[in-house]
């Protein structure tokens, strides 16, 4: 039978701390930046959203993208949102980007296409990010939302290339109030957090 020295003791809680340490740093996070995707329902609503006076009008389709730096569900996204870039972009569609006001930070170096637009008339007044505004060739909004819902975004599950699809063709598409679950952060501190049902 083997004998339990000081140094085997000594071992033993050292495992222990470090399985301590990584729960609570887990539950930690946990607790910071997941959302539960089945309980937190979002209201999208667009018809806030006005185009500026240098893009308004009949041109090109339209996709801005709301975005937090602080917002951990952004990350989410930012894959997907390379890739419409990479496929929608050559077709002719501009790909434009709006920060929360009073926010530091700069998108990723694969998303460098995207234009930075200093403001959007009626974004101040957006519920939630990330979020997806897309104008179609006569300057209508055509969608506003999220990107897709729960937990992942990605081509199999967004809203998004069905709504470019569609306008590329030349039909017409009409989606700017959304309710969807998924990852959201509040865009503004005055506005109450996501609705949770």
């Amino acid at each position: 039978m083997p004998v339990s020295t000081p140094k085997t003791w000594l071992s033993w809680l050292l495992v222990l701390t470090c399985a301590i340490g990584v729960w609570a740093a887990y539950h930690w996070f946990e607790g910071r930046y997941l959302r539960a995707f089945n309980d937190q329902t979002a209201l999208f609503a667009g018809d806030v959203l006005a185009l500026p006076a240098e893009l308004a009008g009949p041109g090109p389709i339209r996709v801005v993208h709301f975005w937090d730096p602080a917002c951990p569900c952004n990350v989410g996204n930012q894959q997907h949102l390379s890739e419409l870039l990479a496929t929608y972009a050559p077709q002719g569609v501009d790909f434009y980007a709006v920060q929360k006001p009073g926010t530091h930070g700069q998108l990723p170096a694969t998303l460098g296409a995207i234009k930075p637009l200093p403001t959007l008339p009626g974004a101040e007044r957006l519920s939630v990010s990330p979020a997806v505004a897309i104008w179609d060739r006569s300057g209508q909004l055509a969608y506003f939302g999220p990107y897709s819902e729960g937990v992942t975004c990605n081509a199999s599950n967004s809203f998004i290339e069905p709504v470019l699809q569609a306008l590329i063709q030349g039909r017409s598409v009409s989606a700017t109030h959304t309710l969807a679950v998924g990852c959201y952060c509040s865009w503004s501190s005055k506005q109450s957090p996501p609705m949770r049902l």
